[in-house]
């Protein structure tokens, strides 16, 4: 990466930046990106004009100076953290510069009594997990791609996984928001304490919002304490068996801390077994977890299904081997879907897809598809059970030629009124959200 120098004029764009942050490295031009970022980049915009550059601000108040810059010139500006996620949502238009908050990345505050932890927006999620750890807590998430997420990424893309199932999303885990708005005026909502109340509820407009409403820059959360014990059992075999174990599941007094269905691809591809699948999770002190494990696997066998139990490093390698499997594929054309349907329609759908994963109580989960025409029918479907498919990344191609979406709600008028509040000049992230917002 090369530094914008003084004595060699760019583009008005680059050094005007850079002589913001005032740092070596800190705005990079597109022809000097790294080939894979650039590659990251090209799957979130439209075709065309690449960015004129990246800019990486250290400091919330760089943020600020950074997008101000922007709004007056009415640069459009696509956020990111590391950019993991840039290939989710639909295609930005137009961008002329990306932001990156991947160096805005101090723990502001951590209070083990109160179980909160404040930090800045670029720090990793892996990182968050290793500080918090050193005293025993965890945060309850279990996002895509954990080793480079950000946590802002996380919070900008809703992204979430299996334990919801017992600590819910990520709007529930949040408490305070920190947040530079289209004119780089600097906002706030919430706080750092548990009970808090004062303000508008602004983190849950920010939380899936894709850097569409302003560039987060720094979060506060509720933690959790780790727990004494872990175990996990897996159920698998035929499709109706399944889908009763998991209404058993779900009516009972278990408490799993992650618990889905898995297509037979799946299945199969873990060396679990044949049939759909079912996975629980408990994780609490370690008679509890016995049990708890013990009874679930006593409903398989009245069932007629295979079970096993896992735990310690097994336990470990199986859920990280099936976050792998299910958000990476080997290939370019595969479509990643999230899906949302009420949970008794989720073994249906599992039975049509060759990879899949569907979480037994929210119906949220993730599908990977073959093709366009694969996501327009189980779309169909779903939305005959009345829930949803929203593409996250698939080939650009694919999202140019059909709605990433797929939103048939009422509410896109409102969703234009609030973008239009937040963002009027329509700079930050245009056309990544609903209906091209």
């Amino acid at each position: 990466m090369k530094a914008i120098s003084n004595d060699k004029p760019q583009g008005v764009c680059a050094t005007d930046f850079a002589s913001i942050i005032g740092e070596e490295n800190a705005v990079c031009l597109w022809e000097n990106i790294e080939i894979g970022q650039q590659k990251r980049i090209q799957q979130a915009v439209t075709s065309g004009k690449p960015p004129t550059c990246i800019v990486y601000p250290r400091t919330q108040q760089q943020l600020a100076a950074v997008i101000a810059k922007a709004h007056s010139h009415n640069w459009r500006v696509l956020p990111c953290g590391s950019g993991s996620k840039l290939s989710w949502g639909g295609l930005a238009k137009g961008v002329d510069v990306v932001v990156s908050t991947e160096r805005i990345n101090q723990l502001i505050e951590h209070a083990v009594g109160d179980l909160t932890v404040t930090v800045e927006a670029g720090m990793k999620f892996s990182d968050l997990q290793a500080l918090l750890a050193k005293s025993r807590q965890f945060l309850a998430l279990d996002p895509t791609a954990p080793e480079s997420a950000t946590i802002g990424g996380i919070v900008a893309t809703g992204d979430t996984g299996s334990l919801r199932q017992r600590y819910g999303s990520v709007r529930d885990q949040l408490l305070g928001v920190t947040f530079v708005r289209a004119d780089g005026e600097i906002a706030k909502a919430g706080g750092r304490v548990v009970k808090n109340v004062a303000g508008y509820d602004l983190m849950k407009l920010l939380t899936g919002s894709h850097g569409t409403l302003g560039l987060i820059s720094q979060l506060t959360f509720r933690v959790y304490p780790l727990s004494e014990a872990s175990g996990t059992v897996v159920l698998t075999g035929s499709a109706e068996a399944v889908s009763q174990a998991a209404d058993i599941l779900r009516g009972s007094a278990l408490t799993p801390i992650q618990a889905d269905l898995l297509s037979t691809k799946l299945v199969s591809s873990l060396g679990l077994g044949q049939g759909l699948g079912l996975i629980a999770r408990f994780q609490s002190i370690s008679e509890s977890v016995k049990e708890q494990s013990n009874r679930v696997l006593e409903v398989g066998q009245k069932l007629g299904l295979n079970g096993a139990i896992f735990a310690d490093a097994d336990e470990a390698s199986l859920w990280q081997r099936l976050q792998e499997r299910i958000h990476f594929s080997a290939t370019e054309s595969v479509i990643t879907c999230k899906i949302g349907v009420l949970p008794t329609a989720a073994v249906e759908i599992l039975t049509q897809v060759e990879l899949g994963l569907i979480h037994i109580s929210s119906g949220l989960g993730l599908l990977q598809l073959e093709d366009k025409n694969q996501v327009l029918k189980v779309r169909d479907r779903t939305q005959v059970n009345r829930g949803f498919l929203t593409i996250l990344s698939a080939p650009k191609a694919v999202k140019e030629q059909i709605d990433v979406w797929g939103y048939t709600g009422n509410a896109l008028t409102l969703m234009r009124r609030i973008k239009e509040q937040f963002d009027c000049k329509d700079i930050l992230s245009p056309g990544r959200f609903v209906g091209g917002i």
